[in-house]
This record gives C-alpha cells, sequence and structure tokens, in this order.
C-alpha cells in the first residue's frame, strides 16, 4: 500500500464512520500520511482525527478510536496504534516491497500526476538570472502535477541562459504588450469544470551581482534551485567539488552508485526483485546456483526505514513543491534521499565469498528504487543525474 492509497484509506474510514453513525461530520477532501513524529510508531502517521474532533463534537482521541477500529480490520494494515493526543500511527503488511514495486512500475515519473488536471498556469518572471531558473524548475514540477505551464519574462533571456543553462522560455516581454510566440500554441479548450487559470510571478532573491554560468549547467542550477527563494544563493565553485561537504556531489554519487550496483549484480549473475531486504536465508537458492552449493547465510540487517520514508514522501514533497511554487522543497528532498541511501548502498552486493541470496536482491531493488527517485528529481531540477561519477 503506498502513502497515497493509504490517505484514501483513511478517508474511507471516515466515511464508513460517518455512514454508522459514530461521527457527524463531513467527509474530507483528502487527508496526509507522513513518516511518525517523535513518540510515534509504525510506518505512517495521520492526525485527522485532531481535525476531525472539533466538527465532529467528540475528543480527539474518542475519533481516533473509532477511526482505529476501521482502519485495523483493512487488508494491508497489521496494526494502529493512537499515540499522543490522538495521532493515528498505522503499520502496514509488506510495506517496504510494495513501495519499491511502484516506484520500480513507474521509474522516473514516480509521484507524477496520473492525468493533466486541466489547470493553466500562467508564469512570469523579471529579466533576472535566478528568477528565470527558477521558472523553469517550477514549470517542471507543475508539469510533472498535471498542470499546463505557460512561461514569460519580462526580456529577452540571454543567450547564455539557454545555452548554458537549460532554460526553456515560452515568450518574453511583459504581460500587458508581451512578444509574439516562438511556436504555434493550439490548446485544447478547457473543460467547463476546469479550474481557473493561475497567473503566478516568480520572483526569488536575485543572485546578482554573480554571475552563475562560469559554474556549468548542473552546478550553476542547484546553486540557485536549493536555496530557499527568500535566501540568497551563494555562486562559488564550492559547488563543483567532489566531497561530501557537496549536497549535489552527494545527491549524483549516490545516484551513480545505484548505477553502478546494478551493472555490478548483472556481472555476479542475478538482478533487483523486492522484498525483504533483512531477510536471513540458509539453504538453496536455486535461481541463483546449483543446489549442490549451499547459499551463505545472510547475517547482517540494514535499517532502512529512514530511506524508505525518504522514497515513500517523495509524492508529497512534489505536490508541495508544484503548490507552493518552490523547487527548493525537491532540492533538500534529494539530499535528505541521499544521504539515507549512501550508508545502505554498501551493503547491496554479497561479500566474499556469499553468493547472492534473496535478501541481496531486495537489497538491490531498494537501491534502483532510491536510484529512481533521485534521477527523477534531479530531471525536474534539470541538473543531469550520471551513470558514472
Amino acid at each position: 500500500m503506498t502513502p497515497v492509497e493509504l490517505s484514501r484509506t483513511v478517508l474511507r474510514a471516515v466515511r464508513r464512520a460517518v455512514d454508522d453513525g459514530e461521527l457527524d461530520v463531513a467527509v474530507p477532501g483528502r487527508t496526509s500520511v507522513t513518516p511518525p513524529g517523535p513518540g510515534g510508531c509504525g510506518d505512517y502517521a495521520t492526525n485527522v482525527a485532531l481535525q476531525l474532533a472539533r466538527p465532529a463534537g467528540q475528543p480527539p482521541l474518542r475519533v481516533a478510536e473509532i477511526l482505529r477500529e476501521r482502519l485495523v480490520r483493512t487488508d494491508g494494515i497489521s496494526e494502529v496504534v493512537v499515540t499522543g493526543p490522538g495521532f493515528l500511527n498505522i503499520s502496514l503488511r509488506g510495506t517496504e516491497t510494495a513501495l519499491v514495486r511502484e516506484i520500480l512500475r513507474c521509474g522516473h515519473r514516480y509521484g507524477h500526476a496520473d492525468r493533466p488536471t486541466g489547470r493553466l498556469v500562467q508564469l512570469h518572471a523579471p529579466h533576472e538570472v535566478r528568477a528565470v531558473v527558477v521558472m523553469d524548475a517550477v514549470a517542471r514540477i507543475l508539469r510533472s502535477q498535471g498542470a499546463l505551464v505557460r512561461t514569460t519574462c519580462a526580456g529577452r533571456p540571454a543567450p547564455e541562459w539557454a545555452d548554458i543553462l537549460g532554460v526553456d522560455i515560452d515568450a518574453y516581454g511583459t504581460p500587458d504588450a508581451p512578444a509574439p510566440l516562438d511556436v504555434n500554441m493550439r490548446p485544447v479548450p478547457a473543460a467547463p469544470d476546469a479550474p481557473a487559470p493561475l497567473d503566478v510571478n516568480v520572483r526569488p532573491i536575485p543572485a546578482a551581482p554573480a554571475d552563475p554560468t562560469p559554474l556549468g549547467r548542473d552546478a550553476a542550477r542547484w546553486a540557485l534551485l536549493h536555496p530557499a527563494l527568500h535566501d540568497r544563493p551563494r555562486i562559488t565553485a564550492d559547488h563543483l567539488v567532489q566531497r561530501e561537504s557537496n549536497p549535489l556531489f552527494r545527491v549524483r554519487y549516490a545516484h551513480a552508485r545505484t548505477r553502478a550496483l546494478t551493472r555490478n549484480a548483472a556481472d555476479l549473475g542475478f538482478h533487483a526483485e523486492p522484498g525483504d531486504t533483512d531477510l536471513h536465508l540458509q539453504g538453496t537458492d536455486a535461481a541463483v546456483q546449483p543446489t549442490a552449493v549451499p547459499e551463505t547465510v545472510v547475517q547482517d540487517t540494514h535499517d532502512t526505514t529512514v530511506l524508505r520514508h525518504a522514497l515513500a514522501d517523495h509524492p508529497r514533497i512534489l505536490q508541495a513543491a508544484a503548490a507552493h511554487h518552490a523547487p527548493d522543497r525537491l532540492a533538500r528532498h534529494l539530499v535528505t534521499v541521499a544521504d539515507a541511501a549512501l550508508p545502505f548502498l554498501a551493503a547491496v552486493l554479497p561479500r566474499g565469498a556469499e553468493k547472492p541470496s534473496a535478501a541481496h536482491r531486495a537489497r538491490l531493488a531498494l537501491a534502483e528504487a532510491a536510484g529512481a527517485v533521485l534521477a527523477g528529481g534531479l530531471s525536474l531540477l534539470g541538473i543531469d543525474a550520471p551513470e558514472h561519477l
């Protein structure tokens, strides 16, 4: 069960409680599930009981217990614990396997909208390099969430903004006197129930007087996108160094390591298969070795909770980055994923005389899932995800 599916499951529990007469509230249109906070437990937590308590006229703990009784009987949920003032902490069955399968199925599009929303968003930026790069990244993220986006700049973009930084602008000029479009746009007419168009002015703190173009496309875009829009970007060569102190290096290195693991596993004769990464096996694995050779016991276990939560949180991060027009949220999330993945990647392949086991195949699948999230996120920021580094 993915976080999106779990959110729908929670809403169905609310609806059943309303239908049974135990809650007298309007069923919310949506609710969120997140990794448990301090004092929480399980795979995910939701504060929906706290949100419904006042309109329901009941204490939050009572609302939480009403929902817990319904959630715990749902297929795919193993346990529901109420903590604090009324948080529902949910443990799932087969969480890691389902999550990894979903990411590998979607690939770089994991977290993207299934279909267009019909929302037209008009982005406009002043004639300033950071504003234009941020607008370009926001447009990519909005499109990933199903929006139709048109971008304009107050003046003709400098040639190096496109040639070096990879910026793509639909038109330039002031909103009351735009320059002609270079392409013939024939938009599909909006449906009667389509959301109203949204006009957004993108105005981050400028990069001036610093010029980011000497850093090259990847480092320059990261330098402009990683800081929050209200923070002044730091345009220095530090973004080019290949050391752990450089967040961009950690993100790109983590992706390159996942690709190397896939190649190395192929050389060893096994491939990714979602499953239990901490499985203790002893005996025979006919899929990778003759029956006469006993398989080495996989004795080391690795806590993948932080990594799984970071991967599961990716769709929510994309939605938040699109809603707030804040690509820095995605950039910081990629750093979180990379920092959670790097210690785990060292334990993916067999060591010494070990033979590939189901646990190794499951670890490789989790590593490939992390690589897919990193590659997809970097692509939305307009940054290359290298196969080798």
